[in-house]
């Protein structure tokens, strides 16, 4: 594992750099060599809020004529402090853990031109949330097949991360939070990749306390405990991988803000890091309130196996869910294998190419990657929830 130091990140500048022009593949941008590899930057695919950038990069190797192909390379927002400093390490150390087939890994990190960059693995399909928009534009969403093959591809991806151990057999309680249609890809091989897990909290993560009221990662698939400010657990992730479902296998968003006709009082002050794609205090009004009937109402066309799985994934109380990811993906497989035997990864790609294909003018728009990599820590009242679980 790459040695991430504070003294490393402290070479990064707390400034803002100059814009340049946007990367492309008749203009590439030279951005660093590592280990004998140069790497070329050929476009820029993200531009987050927080001055974080997403490139597309080429790798060049010095002695090899040889292409090694393509990866992420993403030029985060810099610390300005030496706890955002410490912080930073730990979560690029806690994402070089993370060695798992669903899991996009994370090769390097550089810090070049007062900026740091890490290098991460890229891949070459779409991701989910076009997918779902595809199906959308053709009037269909994905097979039942496809939803139940990659749900469960995402559920062993969480439960590793959930029961991942540091190196002295200490459980990190590692969670995603931020598990949503943009942070999942699935590849030409059909192997899914859920990305994103910079954004992921650990008990070795946060040594500077954040706002109690700043709520990090898309709300839209955030589960009841956090927008109540209570402990999390793995559960979390549970939940927001049902939320996910839903939308894949409907092509349709659980929840729709425009049932809350008035904000109800009594909510928590919380404002988000980012923009989300539902708004923050409708959906804090909708999980106040959220029950089996707004399940019930979303997946009563799929099919016994599929709603009961959603069901027991998107109690409103923690505890009511599934234990782990990994009873969750249990319970996947074991409707594919019922329902769709023999459905695997040769099928999921050829899937995807046919949905992009039918909806025309979504098929060439296939994004490479979006959302933060790395944030910050995990507030106070979380690391009890892992604590106790």
């Amino acid at each position: 594992m790459p040695a991430t130091t504070t003294d490393d990140l402290a070479r990064t500048e707390a400034s803002r750099r100059r814009r340049q022009l946007p990367p492309t593949p008749d203009r590439p941008l030279h951005l660093f060599t590592i280990e004998g590899i140069r790497y070329e930057a050929v476009r820029e695919l993200v531009l987050m809020q927080t001055g974080e950038q997403l490139l597309l990069a080429r790798r060049y190797p010095e002695r090899i004529p040889s292409l090694p192909g393509f990866c992420f390379v993403r030029r985060l927002a810099n610390p300005s402090t030496y706890l955002q400093r410490a912080r930073l390490g730990e979560e690029i150390q806690l994402a070089f853990r993370l060695h798992h087939p669903a899991i996009a890994q994370v090769f390097h990190r550089k810090v070049h031109q007062g900026a740091l960059h890490v290098v991460m693995e890229s891949v070459d399909g779409p991701s989910l949330e076009t997918l779902v928009s595809a199906g959308v534009a053709r009037g269909r969403p994905v097979s039942e097949a496809f939803a139940l093959y990659v749900g469960a591809e995402i559920a062993e991806a969480l439960h590793h991360a959930h029961t991942l151990l540091d190196a002295a057999g200490q459980p990190l309680g590692v969670i995603h939070r931020d598990v949503n249609p943009r942070h999942v890809y699935v590849g030409t091989q059909g192997q899914v990749k859920l990305t994103n897990f910079g954004a992921a909290y650990s008990q070795v993560v946060g040594r500077e306390e954040s706002p109690a009221n700043l709520v990090r990662g898309d709300v839209a698939y955030a589960s009841p405990e956090y927008l109540a400010r209570q402990p999390l657990s793995p559960r979390s992730d549970v939940f927001g991988l049902g939320v996910l479902l839903v939308e894949l296998f409907t092509g349709k968003h659980l929840f729709d803000v425009e049932d809350v006709l008035r904000t109800p009082t009594g909510l928590a002050s919380l404002y988000t890091e980012i923009l989300p794609s539902l708004p923050l205090t409708q959906m804090q009004a909708l999980l106040a309130r959220f029950g089996p009937e707004d399940v019930e109402g979303a997946v009563a066309s799929l099919s016994p196996d599929v709603k009961a799985m959603l069901h027991v994934a998107l109690r409103a109380s923690a505890e009511e869910r599934f234990c782990t990811a990994a009873d969750m993906r249990d319970a996947m497989r074991v409707a594919l294998a019922r329902r769709h035997p023999g459905f695997g990864r040769q099928e999921a790609a050829a899937e995807w190419a046919q949905v992009l294909a039918e909806g025309s003018g979504l098929r060439d728009e296939v994004e490479f990657g979006e959302g933060g990599l790395f944030r910050e820590g995990l507030e106070a009242h979380e690391l009890d929830g892992l604590k106790r679980e």
